[in-house]
């Protein structure tokens, strides 16, 4: 007999589609962390990622238990999708009420622990290097900065994130390609030096 731990997303999605709420745990803490992280390192406020860290999960629910569930073998793809969109609403709505931005909440992502080893003067080098990333990933277009932390945050395939942002492979992958090339011209720009030589 298969234990829920070793069953594949889709045959958890059909286990809790028939009644099975363990199942949906299961998937549940699989997919947690990525989908959070994803969330938060967007919006950048613990509240908000939380809400709609939850309301992912509650589409996902209802759409299941509706039998609505049709993305065979993407459960992955298809949660992000999900998060990605309720993301995008949560921008639209904020831009109508013209609220404040969220950045008061200013958090170091880079503050990673595989970037301690070194000296004292590597590990400043490192962080600055680390901060002046973070700045120029602020200022690409939304569609470039979400590829880039698609695919170096989130470690998501081109595929996965073509599923995700709802645009064909090429297309996800020439956003990565501007955001790099716009990266590189701003740095230069800003006579910022991103190595470590």
């Amino acid at each position: 007999m298969t234990t829920l731990r070793t069953m594949t997303d889709e045959m958890l999605v059909q286990s809790y589609a028939q009644g099975n709420n363990a199942a949906f745990d299961v998937l549940l803490n699989r997919h947690k962390d990525n989908v959070y992280s994803y969330i938060y390192f967007i919006v950048r406020n613990t509240e908000l990622a939380e809400d709609i860290f939850q309301e992912t999960f509650v589409k996902a629910i209802l759409t299941i238990k509706q039998g609505r569930y049709t993305e065979n073998g993407k459960f992955r793809a298809w949660i992000s999708r999900i998060a990605h969109n309720l993301i995008i609403d949560n921008y639209r709505q904020e831009k109508n009420e013209q609220m404040i931005s969220n950045d008061e909440f200013e958090v170091d992502l880079f503050n990673n622990q595989k970037f301690s080893d070194g000296t004292i003067e590597d590990e400043l080098v490192k962080d600055q290097i680390m901060a002046d990333v973070k700045k120029l990933i602020e200022y690409l277009p939304d569609n470039q900065k979400e590829v880039l932390i698609l695919r170096y945050y989130q470690d998501l395939s081109f595929k996965e994130i073509a599923d995700i942002t709802g645009v064909s492979i090429n297309t996800a992958l020439g956003r990565m390609r501007y955001a790099i090339l716009n990266m590189r011209r701003m740095a230069e720009e800003k006579n910022m030096i991103l190595t470590m030589d």
